[in-house]
């Protein structure tokens, strides 16, 4: 193998790669990245068997073949070299990396030791496109679970609407929930139905994480591989598909509310992190007392003391009063950009229901926690 390119060229996208490579391993390979020249175009690819990335990059490619090398230290060369041509060539079993002034020799590992990220496309599903990726798909997946011993409720469920071929994405870990219908751009089906996909979340994150270099992004399903893919200009991200009964999360949403209440995102996102201050000593609790024309946020911890802070707001409804954990309250808040939230709620130990005045197929909910007093 022998192949040239321009080292601005890697360094936007080797840190995306450099997510798939595993931590600790007991197969050595799974720490290297695979480097691929082959048909024109440079491949670098990693893998920890739970996901793979693998991402081309514009490259002169003078011989095709293939290695691979050690993925962290391969990485932090490449950032800390100047701007300019970089060369990698093996020789015996080596991989030699030269600039003008740099001259580097890797050990390796077989590609053949490589295991693949994919063997096909499977059927297209979806287009994912920029609104998506930017707005929707961040504010679904803070619902899921990060912890992988509960697998159902560490996916995002994808799924087919019975009506207008659209689809829905919602996840949840038990003390909250998102749920976002109608989403994506271009809607193209594939030869199966699909009418649903437990999606692992923490693909949709890395899809997250890109959106300031990709645009449109083809989703693919391979059953026979019980994977998922996704397609961006110049690389792909597979993983795959969760295999768990996802929760009836439509049992879940209250049908109806005694209270509602119209609140300016800003200034109650200002006031629930001023009160998470305090909440840090008492189990970062945050109490909501919903009063005519205004919400009053408080919380309180014996070896601090106490506070509170008015909101105004427009009440609909009676009186009422919930206790949440601030935590999730401001992470809700910081993943939206609208300006006023709409809060419903029956009482101080059914779910809370935030909805956004700019978007009406968007839900998020979050339990109640309960207090003395």
């Amino acid at each position: 193998m022998r192949v040239s390119f321009l080292s601005e060229n890697i360094n936007k996208k080797i840190s995306f790669v450099n997510h798939a490579v595993s931590n600790r391993s007991s197969l050595p390979v799974l720490l290297n990245l695979l480097l691929l020249a082959k048909k024109g175009k440079f491949f670098i690819s990693a893998t920890d068997l739970e996901i793979g990335i693998e991402i081309n990059i514009p490259a002169s490619i003078e011989e095709e073949g293939g290695i691979t090398v050690p993925a962290k230290t391969f990485h932090e060369l490449l950032g800390n070299i100047p701007k300019g041509k970089i060369v990698l060539y093996t020789k015996n079993n080596s991989l030699f990396f030269e600039t003008d002034k740099i001259k580097t020799v890797f050990q390796t590992i077989s590609p053949e030791e490589f295991p693949k990220i994919y063997d096909e496309k499977g059927d297209k599903i979806a287009t994912i496109d920029s609104k998506t990726l930017e707005s929707d798909l961040p504010k679904v997946v803070l619902a899921a679970s990060q912890d992988s011993g509960r697998p159902a409720l560490s996916g995002v469920l994808i799924k087919k609407e019975e009506r207008g071929g659209d689809f829905l994405i919602v996840a949840t870990d038990g003390y909250r929930l998102s749920l976002k219908k109608g989403w994506g751009g271009e809607k193209q089906v594939g030869k199966k139905d699909h009418g649903f996909l437990l999606v692992p979340a923490r693909l949709i994150r890395e899809l997250v994480s890109v959106k300031d270099w990709a645009k449109d992004i083809g989703v693919y399903s391979s059953a026979g591989n019980n994977q998922i893919l996704f397609f961006l200009e110049d690389a792909v991200l597979a993983g795959r598909l969760i295999e768990a009964e996802f929760p009836n999360y439509e049992k879940i949403i209250p049908s109806d509310f005694s209270t509602r209440a119209i609140i300016e995102k800003e200034g109650f996102q200002k006031a629930v992190k001023t009160c998470s201050i305090f909440a840090r000593e008492s189990a970062n609790i945050v109490k909501l007392s919903l009063e005519k024309g205004k919400i009053v946020i408080s919380a309180s911890a014996p070896s601090l003391g106490e506070t509170s802070i008015e909101v105004d707001a427009v009440i609909e409804g009676e009186e009422n009063e919930i206790a949440f954990n601030a935590r999730y309250l401001l992470e809700f808040l910081a993943s939206v950009g609208s300006e006023k939230i709409i809060f419903e709620m029956t009482g101080p130990l059914t779910p809370g229901v935030f909805k956004l005045d700019d978007d009406k197929d968007f839900l998020h909910i979050i339990m109640p926690i309960r207090i003395q007093g």
